[in-house]
């Protein structure tokens, strides 16, 4: 046969529609994630090709090999770990098998991952951030089911779950107020984070739906470290406000904000009730007092995600962002308002 009667092949499709290779072939086999222009152009090609499915690549193509792909961002960080745990627990029950694989926040290596994964025919895969920014999809580069977790797709034709920050923000606000705090501050994180413009709007919202506003008039942004929760809290006592409530974007902040008032001779929570965010152990059981906060529920994200992917993978996707609910643990540093002294907290 010689070069110019070599029968087409996908690749040859692809390159005649403008499109990748896995694209092409998810329009060819009828699969989610491909608009109908797109499915089209591709259709076409392949008719003008007189492109003809190659039967035993087909047949790799489709039967479930019981094995799931987990790209995370970063394996270190503290919120992939619960949610991985999550993931293995859905799969666990199950014939299921998971990769996992670290890109290191590095883009050139996810592609080499990526590849992997699919040289290796997972049925989907999970990918896994760890901050809730968006991220740029990978779906149409992948021939299988794609759930992203906790770092939502760019696209909203994607299937992404998060963190419900806002009704965190919502929960934190409400429980100080029940504790009988009217004077307010929040502390928060970067406001690069999505995650902390989410926290602060919806602190203030809340707020105003007490009749109430920010002691400091706005959120007080700085990084998500103890470093910050000291210098903010001095900031506070140095201001005179009359604080009597401190909502902080992650227990880091938190714990540094109860020792610095500690360190000035204010109580927590007789003076100043203080929740955090994020429920990590290491500093929301161990502060002086324990810190009230914001569980974000991740092993439950894990488990959704992977219940979400198996049903992808069935043929049943879902389209969108997904926020999950977090819950507030109550803990000794924002016990109820009795007696408090007029000296200001902060």
């Amino acid at each position: 046969m010689t070069k110019a009667s070599k029968r087409p092949v996908l690749n040859d499709v692809a390159a005649a529609a403008g499109v990748s290779v896995a694209t092409a072939s998810k329009a060819l086999n009828g699969r989610q994630h491909v608009n109908e222009a797109t499915r089209l152009r591709v259709l076409q090609a392949a008719e003008e090709l007189n492109f003809t499915p190659n039967p035993f690549a087909q047949a790799l193509n489709f039967p479930v090999t019981g094995t799931i792909g987990v790209l995370t961002a970063d394996l270190s960080s503290r919120f992939v770990l619960p949610i991985l745990m999550g993931v293995e627990e859905a799969f666990g029950a199950g014939s299921t098998s998971v990769i996992i694989s670290d890109a290191r926040n590095d883009r050139v290596r996810e592609q080499f991952i990526l590849q992997t994964l699919i040289a290796k025919r997972v049925d989907g895969i999970i990918v896994l951030g760890a901050d809730a920014n968006p991220r740029q999809s990978i779906t149409q580069d992948v021939p299988v089911p794609v759930v992203y977790a906790y770092t939502p797709s760019d696209l909203e034709t994607d299937c992404s779950y998060t963190t419900d920050n806002a009704m965190g923000a919502r929960l934190a606000i409400d429980h100080l107020v029940s504790r009988g705090r009217r004077n307010i501050a929040m502390l928060n994180g970067e406001p690069r984070y999505d995650a902390a413009i989410e926290r602060g709007n919806a602190a203030m919202e809340t707020l105003k739906k007490h009749g109430l506003e920010l002691a400091t008039g706005e959120v007080l942004y700085g990084d998500w470290s103890e470093r910050w929760g000291r210098q903010g809290a001095q900031a506070l006592i140095n201001s005179g406000l009359p604080v009597d409530g401190i909502f902080c974007g992650s227990d880091q902040i938190a714990r540094g904000v109860v020792d610095e008032l500690r360190a000035n001779g204010i109580s927590v929570p007789h003076d100043v009730g203080v929740v955090g965010f994020d429920n990590w152990e290491l500093f929301s059981t161990t502060s002086q007092p324990p810190l009230t906060t914001v569980d974000m529920n991740l092993e439950d994200m894990g488990r959704a995600v992977a219940e979400e992917l198996q049903d992808a993978i069935s043929g049943k996707p879902r389209q969108g962002l997904h926020r999950l609910p977090v819950q507030l643990i109550p803990r000794e540093s924002t016990a109820s308002v009795a007696r408090r002294s007029s000296h200001p907290a902060a």
